[in-house]
């Protein structure tokens, strides 16, 4: 069975950091390219960042650039999101996704 499940957020102040992980059972995580998007309060789904198979290639969201950065752990076959300089914009469910499948999200606020 394909499992993601996504944890590591909560509340934090502008400026601060969280990192997100997102665990993965059912598939190995550098056999295929998987994202990590957002969904803030009363919005669409945003993708946020991307990271290819194998090689592990990467790219961001402009709104992100230069603060997030994406990985992965293949041993634990997990997928990560560093957040750094978080800013209120960045409130939202953040959740990782392969293809069509998505874990059940973790709440990110950031708030004074």
């Amino acid at each position: 069975e394909v499992q993601l499940v996504e944890s590591g957020g909560g509340l934090v102040q502008p400026g601060g950091s969280l990192r997100l992980s997102c665990a993965v059972s059912g598939f190995t995580v550098s056999n295929y390219a998987m994202s990590w998007v957002r969904q803030a309060p009363g919005k669409g789904l945003e993708w946020v960042s991307f990271i290819n198979s194998f090689a592990g290639g990467t790219s961001y969201a402009d709104s992100v650039k230069g603060r997030f950065t994406i990985s992965r752990d293949n041993a634990k076959n997990t997928l990560y999101l560093q957040m750094n300089s978080l800013k209120p914009e960045d409130t939202a469910v953040y959740y990782c996704q392969q293809g069509l499948r998505r874990g059940q999200g973790t709440q990110v606020t950031v708030s004074s």
